[in-house]
């Protein structure tokens, strides 16, 4: 059981992605207007719907997790934390997404999604970290779907596939509009990259750099925003 902010708990069920750094640098840097109508892409558990949620008192999100125990476990957390008016978990493939919702009924998309394309699958969470239902292009292809024009996506990932990142953003006419390079301490290789894509802009980008630790070791300014 991890507690988040505002008196808010998540539980990580047998099988679900663990809490992470990559779900906190992410609902950090998702940026939510106001009544905001979020599809968190590959929710697992729940764990950004309920980050956003602790943040954002107005925002409403709907999780689509295609693993079961996972969304079960979201289920679970939805009702521990009485949201169930404001978030949502459903069980099924983000592959046939116009099977079940709307178009364009979405002003922002949010995802962790898996990283790797191949190599062992894990154990433990074998659909949260390898590509096989949910590769770059099913997931720029749903986000296009399901959100408004001039709505936002926002993504965390590796910076080794940023190239394939904006492409596929390219392919779906969602423009990368602000980029987030996120590294341990200074002087290290980036961790992670974190982009914001709109549906129907037109070019100009925002270029960030962020770190978790000082040269000492010590926590940034940053890394105390993050966690609060």
């Amino acid at each position: 059981m991890e507690r988040l902010h505002n008196g808010f708990t998540l539980e990580i069920g047998t099988g679900c992605f663990p809490f992470s750094t990559d779900s906190i640098a992410l609902a950090g840097f998702t940026r939510l207007p106001r009544q905001a109508r979020v599809l968190d892409l590959g929710s697992g558990c729940g764990t950004l719907g309920l980050l956003l949620c602790a943040r954002d008192t107005q925002c409403r999100i709907t999780g689509i997790e295609i693993d079961e125990a996972a969304h079960q476990t979201a289920l679970k957390n939805i009702r521990e934390n009485g949201l169930e008016s404001r978030l949502n978990s459903i069980c099924g493939d983000l592959r046939h997404i116009s099977t079940f919702l709307q178009t364009g009924s979405f002003s922002c998309c949010v995802s962790n999604p898996p990283y790797f394309t191949a190599g062992p699958k894990s154990r433990s969470t074998p659909l949260a970290r390898r590509e096989d239902t949910c590769s770059l292009e099913d997931l720029f292809k749903s986000a296009a779907w399901a959100l408004k024009y001039g709505g936002d996506f926002f993504l965390v990932h590796k910076p080794e596939r940023f190239a394939q990142i904006c492409a596929c953003a390219s392919q779906n006419l969602l423009e990368p509009k602000r980029v987030c390079l996120l590294r341990h301490c200074p002087g290290t290789s980036p961790a992670l990259v974190l982009v914001q894509c709109r549906k129907g802009a037109k070019p100009g980008l925002i270029w960030e750099e962020r770190c978790l630790h000082n040269a000492d070791g010590t926590p940034t300014d940053y890394y105390h925003t993050l966690y609060h």
